[in-house]
């Protein structure tokens, strides 16, 4: 009987260690590249294609992160 309860409980544990998801902390977020932001408002049509272009060049001259 004892066998019995201790199967029980550990497939209920382990039925929801696998369930739910893992909270070791706040969800990790990584913010847009400078070329990654600079891609999002030529998308938008917030920046013609001449600006977006010199800009470009600008970052990558200054050596900015991918």
């Amino acid at each position: 009987m004892l066998i019995f309860w201790a199967l029980v409980i550990g497939g209920i544990v382990l039925a929801i260690r696998f369930a739910v998801p893992d909270r070791g902390g706040a969800p990790r977020y990584e913010s847009p590249s400078p070329q990654e932001l600079l891609a999002q408002r030529f998308a938008r049509g917030e920046i013609d294609e001449a600006e977006y272009t010199s800009r470009l060049t600008a970052l990558r001259a200054s050596g900015a992160r991918h």
